[in-house]
């Protein structure tokens, strides 16, 4: 009987190790990313409304969705984004805050990355 109670709360507090490690995030209304013009040198910040297209010189932004983890984790930050350049695709994807490595649009041109929701 031991055995089956041990086994049994060993299984309980494993499901409830899994169940705690899923992270809860908070819709924001505006990804704010930065923007480095390669030409010039120069970085932009620009704040994308959700939902809306927004222009910066030859990029155009369409925001998905932004996403910040909830207050009481680590801050963190993702966003959906499809970045077109005139009629070109070149960027669709999830950016993340922390790992601005991971998956940021460098193209000639520019390179973008996000900076925090809001």
């Amino acid at each position: 009987m031991k055995k089956i109670v041990s086994a049994l709360f060993i299984a309980m507090a494993f499901c409830i190790g899994i169940f705690n490690q899923c992270d809860a995030y908070v819709n924001r209304q505006n990804a704010v990313v930065t923007i480095l013009d390669k030409a010039s040198g120069k970085t932009h910040l620009l704040a994308i409304p959700l939902g809306q297209m927004a222009q910066y010189e030859k990029l155009s932004f369409f925001v998905h969705a932004c996403k910040q983890t909830d207050p009481f984790k680590p801050e963190n930050a993702f966003m959906f984004v499809e970045i077109t350049q005139g009629n070109t695709l070149v960027f669709s994807g999830w950016m993340n805050k922390n790992e601005p490595g991971e998956n940021p649009l460098q193209n000639a041109d520019y390179d973008v990355w996000l900076v925090r929701c809001e």
